[in-house]
Order: structure tokens, then sequence, then C-alpha cells
């Protein structure tokens, strides 16, 4: 959620800055509303001066052993008003904080300005594209050349997007998130943790994926009538840690790794990546998350993003990195770099890792706060990204290791996690 002080402070830049992203606020309406806010809130503030002084007046009174009669009159009736005005400045206020939490983030000034993923700006590339001397398939054609791969059971059990693996590919899908995790537990200093994949619309609402997504989410009744929500990504529960916390200055940063399963509808999305396992409702995801002293924020990200080029660079996989112009953003962000890993049977980069810097976005939506060195309550920047999307690496690991005969050589830094098994043959 925005600063609500930027919002009446210079509510033009603000609504000029969005428009970078392609969103149009309505200035005219907030403006009304805050003009609105601080006539009643001023009100309220003389309502409670004059009831102070009243107070005082009937204290005088009361030790002189005067009639207070009247001026309990007055306190009572100036009480009353003043209720009145507080719901109705609690009602404002409610009004204006539903509109921010509809407002997405502002993009960093390093952002390049853009209006579609056309305008993302390639920083790095790891790797070069193989070349094959035989006819490259995709996953989809490679995984039922294995006998491993069954999207038509997957379909009878749940429906489409979902997948089925088994045999030796299940075995290198957990290998491949096994991987991860040791990478980033053993060399790039993060505490592995474990997480609900059922959260409250306190957490969806806190890392930014309600009120605005919930057409995206698998929301799961419970009996009291209440709702929990099947988590798109473990950034929602993991981030959540810090909800409603001040933590010492000294603890900073926190660095967290998850495996978790994520789920999504994938709503607007029909007729897109239909094929194979690019676009699934139901996927695995390695989650690297930073909560970090805000003016380490922009360091962190540089950091994270290399940590998640790091597990490419060990499986060999070809990829690029790229910056998200101001369009291309996603709802939270203020920065963001995507990866991209190369797949040959579509002859492109696909994402496999967003990272992005929130700054103090979602800490404030959370109430994520630090001791400052001034004893002052400041909020946290939250950093997340990939380290990897598990189904999307196995994707690249199929396409890129193909041979001729229909077998795939595993990746030398997965053969450790394979029982020593260095290829998968069909079955």
């Amino acid at each position: 959620m925005l600063d609500v002080q930027l919002i009446r402070s210079d509510l033009d830049t603000v609504a000029t800055r969005l428009a970078t992203r392609g969103i149009t606020i309505d200035v005219a309406a907030i403006r009304a509303l805050e003009e609105k806010r601080k006539h009643v809130q001023v009100r309220t503030q003389e309502l409670q001066a004059k009831l102070s002084v009243t107070s005082t007046q009937i204290g005088v009174l009361k030790r002189s052993g005067e009639d207070t009669s009247i001026l309990m009159d007055v306190a009572g009736a100036v009480g009353d008003e003043k209720k009145k005005f507080e719901a109705e400045l609690e009602g404002i206020q409610a009004e204006l904080k539903e509109i921010l939490l509809g407002v997405p983030n502002l993009p960093h000034m390093s952002v390049p300005v853009g209006k579609s993923s056309e305008d993302n700006v390639e920083v790095r590339r790891g790797g070069e594209p193989r070349r094959f001397d035989f006819p490259v398939k995709d996953h989809v054609d490679v995984g039922a050349g294995l006998g491993m791969l069954d999207f038509d059971a997957a379909a009878k059990i749940s429906g489409a997007r979902f997948t089925l693996m088994k045999g030796p590919l299940a075995r290198l899908h957990r290998a491949i998130a096994q991987f991860m995790l040791d990478i980033h537990t053993g060399e790039h200093g993060y505490t592995e943790v474990y997480v609900p994949y059922l959260v409250n619309a306190d957490s969806m609402r806190g890392t930014g994926q309600l009120p605005k997504f919930e057409e995206d989410l698998f929301a799961v009744p419970h009996a009291d009538g209440s709702k929990f929500y099947l988590i798109p990504t473990a950034e929602v529960p993991v981030t959540n840690i810090v909800r409603d916390e001040i933590l010492p200055a000294e603890k900073l940063p926190l660095k967290f790794v998850c495996h978790s399963p994520c789920f999504r509808s994938e709503a607007g999305s029909y007729g897109k990546d239909t094929r194979g396992m690019i676009r699934q409702h139901q996927f695995d995801k390695v989650e690297l998350v930073q909560i970090v002293h805000p003016e380490q924020s922009f360091r962190g990200l540089e950091e994270l993003t290399a940590h998640a080029e790091t597990i490419l660079r060990r499986l060999e996989l070809p990829f690029r990195t790229v910056t998200l112009c101001t369009a291309d953003m996603g709802f939270a962000a203020a920065k963001t770099y995507d990866i991209e890993v190369w797949l040959p049977g579509q002859n492109a980069y696909r994402e496999i890792s967003s990272c992005s810097n929130f700054e103090a976005f979602q800490a404030r939506r959370m109430q994520a706060r630090f001791k400052g060195e001034k004893g002052k309550n400041e909020f946290v920047h939250t950093l997340n990204g990939s380290g990897l999307a598990v189904g999307r690496t196995l994707v690249a690991i199929l396409e890129n290791y193909q041979n001729r005969d229909g077998s795939i050589t595993i990746p030398e830094a997965l053969c450790p996690y394979m029982g020593g098994l260095a290829i998968l043959r069909p079955t």
C-alpha cells in the first residue's frame, strides 16, 4: 500500500508515476475525499479541545462546591457530537484505505518506462543455447516419449492444466527442488521454512493478492463461514511471518527459502500456454524471501537475483535476465528482474523466476516494522523471487538435455540426487 502521507502531500506526482504503469487513478475523487477528511478531523479535534476545557471547568466547580449541571449537559452534547464526527472520520479513512488497497506500487526511478513486455530491457545472459543435430522436441513430446509424463491421466483425475509424473521423472522433479534448497541454505545463507499451504485473507491482503486479484485464487470455504485460500506462491505465508511484528534492527536481514506447491486459477489466461507444464493450476516452486533494512533493499535485490541465476548456472541452462518495464511489473513491485531460461522446443526464452523489491509496499499493508536507530518504528522492505520454479526447471532440462534416441542426460549437478542415475531412458 502506498504511503497515505505521500498521497496527501504529492498526489499529482503519484498519479504521473502510476500513469507510466498504465494505471489511472481518480485524482479528483481522492482529493475530494481528503478534503472531507481534513474538515471532519479538524472538527473532531475542535470538539475534543472544547470537551477538555469543559471537563476542566467542571472539575473547578466541583472543588468549590458549585452546581455543575449546566456544564455537564454541555459536555454530554459535545461528547455526542464528537462521537458522530469520529464515526464519520473512521468511515472516510476506511474508504481511503480501500481505494489505496487497489492501487499498485510506484515504480522505482531506475525502472524503464514502457507499455508492454516488448519494452523490457535485457541486462545480461548466461550460457549459450545448445546446437542440436536432430529435430528438437518440446517437453510434452519428450516426456511422452519417456513414458513418464501423463497429461491425460492428470486431466482424468482433476481436469486441464494439471500434470502427472512417474518413475525417474518424478524423482528428477523432487531432486531439482532438493538441489535448490541445498544451494540456497548451504551457500546463500537462507533459512529453510515449512509453511501452511492454506492462509487467511489477512495474509493474502498483506502481500497484495487481495482484494484486487481474488479471481486468481482458489478459495476454500470453512465451516464457520470464513475462507481459506490456497497459496499462489510461498511468498504469501513466508512474507507474512513478519506481519504485525516489530523487529530489532540487528536481526535484519531475514532470509528465508521455502519449497511449496503453488495453486493458481489462471483467470484471464484462457488459450495461453495450454500445452504442457508452462502454465498450470498446481506447480512447485522454491521461493526466496528477504526482509531487509530500507537502505539495503536494492542491494538485496541484486543479491537475490544472483542467487536465482546461480541455480541455472549450476545446471548449465542458458538464460537471460531482463528488467521489467513499468507496464509489465507485478502489482506490488517497485522493481523486478525476470530470469528467462532458453527452451529450444519453443525456440524462445521463457520466464523461470521473477525477483522483485517491494520496498515498504507490502510492509505497510502488513504493519511489518523494525526499531530504528532513534527508537522509532520504521517499515521494513520486502523482497522475493523464485529460486526457481521447479516445473519450469524440469521443462528446461527435458528440452535442453534431450538426445536423439529420446533419452535425457541428467545435469551433472543433479546426479547425486538421482542415486547416480545419469540418463533417463524411455520405458
